[in-house]
């Protein structure tokens, strides 16, 4: 073909690419999902036959609480964590600099919960330097580390340890399931957790490198954590961070679905999108964090992930090129010319982006009924996801990097949107 500009051939690939890179991920995740089940899952016993089969040894835990401005939530947190099972663990909760009563309960609670110790920071210095706090102060190696609005599973702990008893783990990513479903976006999240988080972190454990841990709960050996540089205040999402500092120390991070945690999710949109900007803002800083390592071929094995990420950036912004020219062409706006059979949304994707969500809604129902025996009762909320998270999802990823580039980094954190009370 003569007469094309570069340009032409990149306007025509722009609709190939919003709707191909989707259904070569969606079907990406399912395949690796479906092999972690069989060769880690499957044999396990369901959630709701305790207990768990004995471990050979049982190492003990120091569980990291970091509080910020945590009043209403610490108590139910620290109590649900004072009463899991397991033979030998301590409590840290670390108090940073909250403005509200926090340090009242936590103080109140030392009393009553006898293997609790509180730490009070003078100022609010981040949820990274509370970590840093705590881990410096622990007795143990193995350190798990919750939100203060978290509650853990009476049985997470012995899950969350097993994974370590391995040769290599430096990290572990457990399971968190929403808790407030009262309203249309709590419902939606539920599906999101269970049909596209849930699913990746399978695969990713299964394809080796993993994005990130849940910061809500994970597990980390010390040592891990020594050789990667402990948390950095200098990131918006210490759990991004950490991850890929973990493993670029030649350690694994793996996914344990049974360590199973219940959080509160935003349900307004104003909260909504400021914890989802704020993860599209941690990626973007991961991006260019790491560029250099990735150059450098500091660890191959992490390049798929970081490509899989900058391709995610990439379709965002093509998707909202894609929206502008619908709404543009819609309006009657006359536009310059674009190669003849250019197509927006190209007829057939359609049809075969929503037989494959399906599909892969359908798989991790499959993978996660055995944490939520009743989850297809909500199967009718999960399937308009993509409708309305990977619209969100593309705007805070668009919006995200001109302000990492932009924005000084900053170390202090936020009280999140806890959901309506």
């Amino acid at each position: 073909m003569t007469g094309y500009t570069i340009l032409d051939y990149v306007l025509l690939a722009i609709p190939q690419f919003c709707f191909g890179y989707p259904f070569v991920m969606a079907w990406y995740w399912i395949a690796g999902g479906l092999i972690f089940y069989v060769v880690h899952e499957r044999k396990l016993p369901p959630i709701d036959r305790p207990p768990p089969p004995p471990l050979g040894h049982y190492p003990p835990i120091s569980i990291l609480v970091p509080c910020y401005n945590e009043g209403e939530n610490a108590e139910e947190t620290l109590r649900a964590a004072a009463n899991v099972q397991y033979p030998d663990f301590e409590i840290i909760a670390i108090n940073d600099g909250s403005r509200d009563n926090t340090a009242e309960v936590l103080d109140r609670l030392v009393g009553q919960i006898p293997n609790l110790r509180v730490v009070h920071l003078a100022k609010n210095s981040g949820k990274a330097t509370a970590l840093n706090t705590g881990a410096l102060l622990a007795r143990h190696e193995l350190l798990v580390c919750i939100d203060g609005d978290a509650l853990l599973d009476p049985h997470a702990l012995h899950w969350m340890v097993r994974p370590f008893l391995a040769s290599g783990v430096g990290a572990v990513a457990g399971n968190p399931r929403i808790r407030n479903r009262t309203t249309l976006l709590g419902r939606l999240q539920v599906g999101e957790f269970s049909s596209i988080i849930g699913l990746i972190r399978r695969a990713q454990t299964v394809y080796g490198r993993m994005f990130t841990v849940s910061g809500v709960i994970c597990a980390f050996r010390k040592r891990a954590l020594q050789e990667a540089g402990w948390w950095s205040p200098r990131t918006i999402t210490d759990d991004i961070d950490v991850t890929w500092r973990v493993q670029l120390a030649g350690w694994r991070v793996i996914y344990q679905p049974k360590a199973i945690v219940w959080i509160l999710m935003p349900e307004t949109l104003r909260g909504l999108w400021k914890q989802r900007l704020r993860w599209a803002e941690g990626g973007a800083e991961m991006m260019i964090d790491f560029f250099g390592p990735m150059i450098r071929g500091r660890a191959p094995s992490l390049l798929p992930t970081y490509v899989n990420f900058v391709a995610s950036l990439v379709w965002a912004y093509c998707m909202v090129f894609s929206l502008v020219v619908g709404l543009l062409w819609a309006a009657g706006v006359p536009l310059p010319r674009i190669l003849p059979g250019f197509q927006l949304v190209p007829e057939w994707w359609g049809l075969t982006l929503t037989l494959t969500y399906l599909a892969q809604a359908l798989v991790s129902h499959f993978l996660e009924r055995r944490y939520e025996p009743h989850m297809l009762r909500g199967f009718f909320w999960i399937i308009w996801y993509p409708l309305a998270f990977w619209l969100i999802s593309t705007l805070t990823t668009v919006a995200a990097l001109p302000r990492v580039l932009v924005r000084p980094r900053r170390s202090t954190w936020e009280s999140p949107d806890r959901g309506l009370r």
